[in-house]
């Protein structure tokens, strides 16, 4: 094998060759130059010595099968590199396409994750036989990191499932199969045990199969479900935009829409005009910044976070057992749920056994509703839910080693309740504080043990929202951060980890992007177009529906709690412009929010109808309309602007908790990668962030004034990564 080789050759004595890709230089297979080179040649000696051949083997050395293209290749790519990129893609599928007409059998034996280049790998072969190992992934992810499949997945998958399954089930979603649901799907033939039965069974079916055909392969092949020009599908296919149109809310997602056209396209054309067809929109989405930005943070800073980039270095792995969960009210509810759901025991403390009871009945509910969609069954269920133990004792907490305070946003109050604790819980517990606002070190006066003290900042509802934002105190220890990472894994969250500040990260990011469009208001904008600069930014909340989420009358006691804290420092208290907004809607309209049962929107028994007529009357003025780019670039730079001073206070120092931080905890739109990959990839990058800033500054106020470290980057012209 020549060292530069990604694929090892062996043949056996009934002539079946076994192609093993195993990449000398990385971890995982990845569709690199090194590979393809290695499946040109592989592909050169099998029609060379096609006559001696009688079936070929495709599998893998890695614990993963082939883990798809080379995201940093993407990542380099500009619209200068199309024609390579094009052109490098036309020789991927050109090897795969030789590879399927070679006049043998081929059978693609999945011993692990088959997602992205890999599915296409195995899709080019006439025989998918997957392994169903732990962690076993199968499918095409490539819209996730705002891409298409680039090596013939869209055509295989149309021309296997048909154009709506192929869509709706794999490349929209982008989902990632187990291997019985990828069979279940249609992706793979056959799934055994282990990855031992893989090669013997392989060979069974070659032996069964000497001269297989790829089905669009065969004369007359139809397309499963008709072709877009059928009259049953005609009659579908128009839904299909609008419904898409519905699902990104206008959001600037080209990937989706990519996806879209080249399996509607390529379906009205043959096999190898198709993959023509596939290959220019890949390039163009290749080569655009939106899929540079979702690479960078969906899988560069989710691998260093996820590899525990932000964990302290030196200390053991730490495992838990038992959690006191002091309040039973919505985030007490669900943090008791997922710790039990983790396999923790969980200590839920309340007031009184009403609410604490309550609280467990939550869980009840959501694991009634797993149980009704096949997600779970009745008896793992009943075993999650034993795990719960509601009570008014404190001394019921004995033998806890991790304790999470999620009672009301009072600093005194989270005392008393730490108070009655620490000394009954195990004598190294973790002492942890679920609030989105108040300082850890504050808080951390309550308890005698400070350096095992940390926050602990979840979202609701906690059940679905993936991110854990861990929030270091000036007495938190090394060991006790350590800790708690550790903790987010085993409850199944995202950690970040930020440093103590009021509000911390997320809670002082998103309140600027909620105090734009409520200035807005304010300036008398009319409401719908404020939702629809917020939709068509790409949040997945408009900012008014979310203020009413979050209810008015929480956002004024935050304000005016500080207002308070900076009088006592002896620090100037900052003006609003939500502030005249927010105060109408609670005293002249008593409208607090969706738990008041009015706000910006109208409610009706629970649920959102409307935005509130109101408005229009009450705030909207004449002439008052500003450049709809305007009102979306206002609330994405004044979040991305807040977590540049937020570095510059130290309150971040991780560039990937930052960007995943703000994507998946406060909704910051995926297709920017992030707060600060927003800036780093901004037309013009940073300097170009800093002009536009300067602009919307000049305009609306000097908030949109960038920072001097932010103007320094831009001079020296680099990125703040």
């Amino acid at each position: 094998m020549n060292e530069q080789d990604t694929i090892r050759w062996t043949r056996d004595e009934d002539g079946i060759v076994v192609l093993t890709m195993d990449d000398p230089g990385q971890s995982a297979n990845t569709m690199n130059a090194a590979y393809i080179a290695s499946m040109g040649r592989v592909v050169d000696r099998l029609e060379a010595e096609r006559d001696s051949i009688t079936g070929v083997v495709i599998t893998s050395a890695k614990k993963t099968f082939f883990a798809g293209g080379d995201l940093n290749d993407i990542l380099r790519a500009t619209p200068a590199d199309a024609r390579a990129v094009a052109d490098q893609g036309t020789q991927v599928k050109d090897q795969l396409r030789r590879l399927e007409r070679l006049g043998r059998p081929v059978v693609a034996a999945v011993n692990g994750a088959a997602l992205g280049g890999g599915l296409e790998i195995a899709l080019a072969c006439h025989h998918r036989i997957a392994a169903d190992t732990p962690g076993s992934r199968i499918g095409l992810p490539e819209v996730t990191l705002g891409l298409l499949p680039g090596g013939g997945g869209v055509v295989r998958t149309v021309r296997l499932l048909g154009i709506q399954d192929a869509l709706l089930k794999v490349l929209l979603p982008g989902r990632r199969y187990r291997p019985r649901a990828a069979y279940e799907t249609g992706l793979v033939h056959e799934v055994v045990d282990t990855v031992e039965e893989l090669l013997p069974r392989a060979k069974e079916w070659i032996r069964a199969n000497p001269q297989p055909v790829q089905p669009w392969d065969v004369k007359g092949f139809r397309i499963p479900g008709g072709t877009p020009s059928s009259p049953s599908l005609a009659a579908s296919l128009p839904a299909f935009p609008a419904q898409l149109r519905k699902q990104l809310k206008g959001a600037p997602l080209p990937a989706p829409r990519a996806i879209m056209a080249a399996a509607v396209e390529g379906a009205q054309v043959d096999f190898d005009t198709a993959l023509v067809v596939e290959t220019r929109y890949f390039t163009e989405l290749a080569t655009g910044q939106v899929a540079k930005n979702m690479i960078q943070a969906f899988f560069f800073d989710m691998r260093h976070i996820e590899s525990g980039g932000s964990r302290p270095a030196g200390h053991p792995a730490s495992a838990f057992t038992k959690a006191g969960v002091l309040g039973a009210g919505m985030m007490g509810a669900g943090i008791a749920y997922i710790c039990a759901r983790s396999g923790l025991d969980v200590v839920l403390k309340d007031v009184s056994p009403e609410s604490a009871e309550k609280g467990k009945a939550y869980s009840a509910r959501l694991l009634a509703k797993d149980v009704r969609r096949g997600r779970s069954t009745q008896a793992e269920a009943d075993r999650i839910l034993a795990r719960i133990t509601p009570t008014v004792l404190a001394s019921d907490l004995a033998g806890c080693d991790v304790v999470i305070e999620a009672v009301y946003e009072s600093q005194e109050l989270k005392h008393k309740v730490l108070a009655e604790t620490e000394d009954v819980v195990a004598p190294d517990a973790l002492l942890g504080s679920n609030t989105s606002t108040l300082p850890i070190t504050g808080l951390a006066q309550g308890v005698k043990r400070q350096q095992d003290f940390i926050g602990l900042h979840f979202f609701s509802p906690v059940e679905k929202m993936p991110l854990l934002e861990i929030i270091r105190g000036k007495g938190t220890s090394d060991t006790t951060l350590a800790r708690a990472i550790d903790l987010a894994r085993q409850i199944g969250k995202t950690p970040i980890v930020v440093n103590d500040s009021r509000g911390f990260f997320t809670s002082r990011v998103i309140g600027t992007f909620l105090e734009e469009a409520l200035a807005m208001v304010g300036e008398g904008v009319h409401p719908a177009s404020i939702e629809q600069a917020g939709a068509q930014a790409g949040y997945p909340a408009p900012p008014l529906q979310l203020a009413d989420e979050l209810s008015l009358v929480l956002w004024r006691k935050v304000r005016e709690e500080t207002a308070e804290a900076l009088r006592r420092d002896g620090l100037a208290v900052p003006e609003y412009a939500s502030d005249a907004v927010v105060g109408r809607m609670i005293e002249e309209f008593g409208r607090g929010g969706r738990a008041a049962g009015a706000g910006f929107y109208t409610y009706e028994e629970g649920k959102r109808l409307r935005l509130w007529p109101g408005l229009g009357e009450h705030f909207t003025k004449e002439g008052a309309e500003i450049p709809f780019a305007d009102m979306q670039e206002r609330m994405l730079f004044a979040e991305a602007l807040e977590t540049v001073r937020c570095f510059d206070e130290g309150v971040l120092t991780s560039v990937p908790d930052a960007n995943i931080g703000s994507i998946l905890g406060i909704g910051f739109p995926a297709w920017t990668g992030g707060v600060i990959q927003y800036i780093d990839g901004y037309p013009g990058g940073v300097a170009g962030f800093v002009t536009r800033a300067n602009e919307l500054a000049e305009r609306y106020g000097d908030r949109f004034l960038p920072p001097d470290s932010l103007v320094a980057t831009a001079q020296r012209g680099g990125t703040v990564r």
